[in-house]
Order: C-alpha cells, then sequence, then structure tokens
C-alpha cells in the first residue's frame, strides 16, 4: 500500500476523533457488560485465581459463600458504572462534539483524566492486575488520539455558564435540573470516599458484619484476599467519581432534548440497577447501607420525570457558546 494510500486509510479510519471515541465507548460497555456476567455466574477473571491461589468455589466454602459475594457486589456495580460511562461517552459523540461543543471536549479530557487516572490506586492496596494493566494501555493511545482529533471540532467558544436556564427554576424542568445535579454531585462524592476508602482501610463496619470476619480472620484465610478485595473497591470509586463527573457536566451545559434525556436515563438506570440489585440476591440488606443508593437513585427518578417533556424544553441562552457558529469543517 502506498503511503498516500495509507494516510487515507488512516484518515477514513480515524475520521473526525468521534468514531475512536464510540470505539473507547464499546470496550467499556463490553468491559461492563462482562463484569457483570461474570459475577451473575460467581466466576473469578484466571489472573484473580493466580493471585490468590484459590477457586471461587474454595471460599464459598466459608460462612453461605458470603467472602464471594461481598466481591461479587463491588463488580456487579463497577459493570454498570462502566456501561453507564459508555453510555454518556456515546452521547458526547454523537451529539455535542458533532455540533462544534468545547465543553463536551473539556468533559472528554476531565473525565478520561480521572477514569485513566484512579488506575494509579493500585499503589494503595498492593495489588497489580495485570489484565487490567494490559486493557489500560491498550486503550489508552485509542481514546488519546481521539480525543486529539476531535479537538479540531471544536468551533463553538468555551465558557463555564450553564449552557442553557429554565424559564422558571420553580417550574418542572427547573426542579428536575437542580435534581439531576444533585445526582452528579452524589455521584462524585460517593466515588471519592469509595475510592479512598479502597485504597486505605477498604472495609467499613457493615462490609465486615455482612462478611461475618475480621480483617486480622481474613488474613488468615489468605493474605491476598484483602488486596483483591481492595482492587475491586477502589476501581469502583474511581468509575463511580468518573460518572459523577461526566453527569455534572452534561447536565450543566448540555441543551435540553430527548437524546439527552435517553441517555442520562440509560445511564443512571444501569447504574443504579446494578448496585442496588445486586444486594438483594445476596442478602447484603443493611438499611444504613442501602440508604445512600436508594436515596440516589430516587433523586434520579424524580430528576428523570421532571425533566422529561415531548417537546425540548423552554430554555434561555445562557453563554456566548449558544450562538450561530459555522458548522465544523473536517480535518485530515
Amino acid at each position: 500500500m502506498k503511503s498516500g494510500d495509507t494516510r487515507g486509510f488512516f484518515a477514513e479510519l480515524v475520521g473526525d476523533g468521534r468514531p475512536l471515541i464510540l470505539s473507547t465507548a464499546l470496550v467499556l460497555a463490553l468491559a461492563g457488560t462482562g463484569a457483570i456476567f461474570l459475577s451473575v455466574t460467581g466466576h473469578f477473571l484466571p489472573h484473580d485465581v493466580d493471585f490468590l491461589g484459590m477457586q471461587p468455589a474454595a471460599l464459598c466454602e466459608l460462612n453461605q459463600c458470603r467472602i464471594v459475594h461481598f466481591m461479587i457486589h463491588d463488580r456487579m456495580s463497577f459493570g454498570g458504572v462502566l456501561i453507564a460511562i459508555a453510555a454518556l461517552y456515546a452521547w458526547l459523540a454523537l451529539f455535542p462534539l458533532r455540533d462544534g461543543e468545547s465543553w463536551a471536549w473539556w468533559t472528554l479530557v476531565l473525565t478520561n483524566g480521572t477514569g485513566f487516572g484512579s488506575f494509579l490506586a493500585y499503589m494503595g492496596y498492593g495489588y497489580l492486575d495485570s489484565w487490567h494493566a494490559w486493557a489500560t494501555l491498550m486503550l489508552f493511545p485509542v481514546t488519546l488520539l481521539g480525543i486529539w482529533r476531535t479537538r479540531y471540532l471544536c468551533v463553538r467558544p468555551f465558557s463555564r455558564a450553564p449552557g442553557w436556564r429554565p424559564a422558571s427554576w420553580g417550574s418542572r424542568e427547573g426542579w428536575g435540573r437542580l435534581l439531576w445535579l444533585a445526582w452528579g454531585i452524589g455521584m462524585t462524592g460517593a466515588g471519592a470516599t469509595i475510592l479512598v476508602i479502597g485504597m486505605t482501610h477498604v472495609f467499613v463496619p457493615s462490609d465486615l458484619d455482612f462478611i461475618g470476619y475480621t480483617r486480622e480472620q481474613l488474613d488468615a484465610i489468605n493474605p491476598r484476599l484483602i488486596p483483591l478485595i481492595a482492587h475491586d473497591r477502589a476501581g469502583f470509586g474511581g468509575g463511580l467519581f468518573t460518572t459523577g463527573l461526566l453527569v455534572l457536566c452534561i447536565v450543566w451545559k448540555g441543551r435540553p432534548s430527548r437524546h439527552l434525556w435517553q441517555a442520562l436515563v440509560v445511564a443512571g438506570a444501569v447504574g443504579f440497577g446494578c448496585a442496588i440489585g445486586v444486594h438483594y440476591p445476596i442478602g447484603h440488606l443493611d438499611p444504613l447501607h442501602l440508604a445512600p443508593a436508594w436515596a440516589g437513585a430516587l433523586v434520579f427518578g424524580l430528576g428523570a420525570v421532571l425533566s422529561w417533556r415531548r417537546e425540548p424544553a423552554p430554555f434561555r441562552k445562557a453563554g456566548p457558546e449558544n450562538e450561530a457558529v459555522a458548522p465544523p469543517q473536517k480535518s485530515n
């Protein structure tokens, strides 16, 4: 293949960068689906088994399989978070980036920074997940190239001002927006908390009450068990933190539309569905443990109901990025 043909093929494959962002979203969705499948079937990945030197069946023989069930509860929740991130990245690529919105590009930069950066949390618990490391190394350049290419689409000036304002904050749309902003803030705070706990204490009292063992007893069962659990906790916390930032940026800057509402509802429904739903089959029903998740789901659900309209909600211009700008030109 000639060099000119090679450049043409590369430009066609990469396009304006949005296909690469969509590829990142697809990989995250597949990874999340895989995590959910493994959780439902009660399997560990091969490298987890190699690290522990134990099969899940051996752990299941201890205290009604509660150690495995606790690990499943973190992994199922993480799978839901990955699918939520995938849905929101796909929406960013398909709509605001296509329209040349600079805020969408900066949202990608910010959330990929926190998402990929959370991998470094392993330094806090000492377990370097080789599969996770290789997946990160392979996905990072694809995402980085996509971010670099999509930068040329951003013809609308960036502003920190909200992308729209409801006609009245006391209106249905105003309350819906405020509730969804609260949803994003809650996820960001919860994600940061879980990430820090995963890197340090690993457990909260309700976790150990459910498992039925102290930290010392878990160490006696297998000294590598707590680092593996910490890896799951920190990964989920980093993903949840990133999802919260995505929701905050998108709700703050995105203009009301049916596809925006659909993307946020898919992200919230899958995320809360996995995070809350997994607790009931395994019997982890401590009210104080479940209360924050149910409160977040209630805020999300009310925001979704109040934000729903058959037609786009009325809004006022809220920044220079809303002024008419020529559509972005493709850059090769």
